[in-house]
């Protein structure tokens, strides 16, 4: 890449560029996962769209490869790239939340935690995911799982518009009424698209809710898991939990005495009359003792940051993920025994219910495949230590090998690392033809790759 073509960048963009010389680059070029380890040619920190043009059209006039960051949460690490471009949109942060209109439009670099706070001002928010920092931008054209699915649906399916910058440069509006296909494939089809600076998205009610925490007794796994199983089945929509089997961490806030244990735990967030908590929680918390219970009223943005200091940046990470339909005693017992082993204090697996108001949309009204799913499993390997990179790797694909009979095939493109076009395929089933369509209409050179790429028709 020659000089003078990124001194002609420089002359037009309002934002920072940074190259490998530049003192800040090493920290610059970091994303979430610490497992990433790419050192691209330069970095544009985007101050507005019309810098987001420039870049992108800089990347197409010089074959450059781009890559594009939010949050830089994604699990693959997609946000960065080698020998190539960075876009960074963590400038693009402006937030209009209408209280009339039920709206919230979104700067394509917010974070999960500052739209929260926005939307929380008038009583509502939009279906986020589970950590505050986060970026809005790659959980949304993921899918969006979080507390209020059963409720409210995925964020995706509260995603009413998207201004869109295309391979061409072009900055469009995806919405109902223009470029409607467009808006269907950003709806669970990830960055494939183009680079999507602002969000217009449905808000919902929720405010104070009563949630938290709950952990059980190893040896009751299983009991739990079954019980917890029956109660999602049957449970009202305003009530969310999702279940983890973990090695309780030695730190504040757990008392001393779990330190290090291997519990089973349940994070709930029930989101309806705060008056009727009480009556919703009593057979909950009849059924077994608990050995800690954290669990009662609370900001519904303080359950959403609750877990964010226990997983700084920096930490190594491997993920695998499926879907499956129902939990029984065979695949219980699967999970129970892979867990036994887990790894390191921070490995961990984690059920996500998706049924509820999620469920109700139909397959291809969104990008998103798996609607008669009721579960989303994500299994995690965590360490600090890269010398630990493959025991939490083959603890994680072992285990995820062992769930596959249980498997409805494919899994949550969010939760799952770089696995190839196959996997791509699996994972939005049917709907990859059309998304195969709508790619060769708006990026028919596979501008856009660093992703979960799906391949022009």
């Amino acid at each position: 890449m020659q000089v003078n073509s990124i001194d002609s960048l420089k002359s037009k963009f309002a934002g920072r560029i940074i190259v490998p010389a530049d003192p800040d680059y090493e920290d610059a070029r970091k994303v979430h996962n610490g497992m990433i380890d790419k050192r691209p040619s330069l970095i544009a920190y985007c101050k507005d769209v019309n810098d987001v043009r420039s870049a992108v059209n800089f990347a197409r006039e010089n074959n450059i490869v781009l890559a594009v960051r939010c949050g830089g949460h994604n699990a693959a690490g997609f946000g960065v790239c080698d020998n190539g471009m960075v876009i960074d949109l963590s400038a693009l942060k402006a937030i209009h939340v209408d209280s009339e209109a039920k709206t919230a439009r979104v700067g394509g670099g917010c974070l999960l935690k500052e739209v929260d706070a926005a939307t929380h001002e008038v009583g509502m928010a939009v279906p986020l995911g589970f950590f505050g920092g986060t970026g809005v931008g790659g959980l949304a054209l993921g899918g969006g799982l979080g507390y209020l699915t059963r409720q409210y649906g995925l964020t995706i399916d509260n995603l009413l518009e998207a201004d869109v910058v295309l391979a061409s440069g072009e900055l469009v509006r995806a919405s109902a009424t223009e470029h409607s296909d467009l808006l269907w494939a950003l709806k669970g089809g990830g960055g494939n698209f183009g680079v999507v600076v602002s969000f217009l998205f449905r808000l919902n009610p929720v405010h104070t809710i009563y949630g938290g925490l709950m952990l059980w007794d190893w040896e009751e796994s299983a009991e739990i898991m079954q019980w917890y199983d029956k109660l999602m089945s049957s449970a009202s929509n305003d009530l969310y939990g999702f279940f983890g089997l973990l090695i309780v961490p030695p730190a504040d806030p757990f008392p001393i005495h779990l330190h290090n244990k291997k519990v089973c735990g349940i994070v709930w967030c029930y989101n309806g009359d705060t008056k009727l908590a009480d009556e919703v929680f009593a057979p909950i918390r009849s059924y077994k003792k608990s050995v800690l219970d954290f669990v009662g009223p609370m900001p519904f943005t303080a359950i959403q940051t609750m877990f964010d200091a226990m997983y700084p940046p920096g930490l190594q990470w491997y993920w695998k993920a499926l879907f499956i339909k129902d939990l029984n005693k065979d695949s219980i017992d699967l999970f129970i025994r892979h867990g036994s082993d887990m790894p390191t204090v921070l490995s961990t697996m984690h059920i996500y219910p998706v049924n509820g108001v999620a469920a109700q949309v139909k397959d291809d009204d969104t990008a998103w495949n798996f609607r008669d799913a009721r579960y989303v499993v994500v299994i995690l390997g965590i360490d600090p230590d890269p010398s630990a990179r493959e025991l939490i790797k083959n603890w994680t694909r072992d285990y995820w090998n062992a769930l596959q009979p249980y498997s409805l095939g494919g899994a949550y493109v969010n939760f799952i690392m770089d696995e190839g076009l196959e996997s791509v395929k699996s994972n939005y089933g049917k709907n990859y033809k059309r998304l195969s369509a709508v790619k060769a209409k708006y990026d028919p050179e596979n501008f856009f790759r660093v992703n979960q790429n799906i391949n022009p028709a």
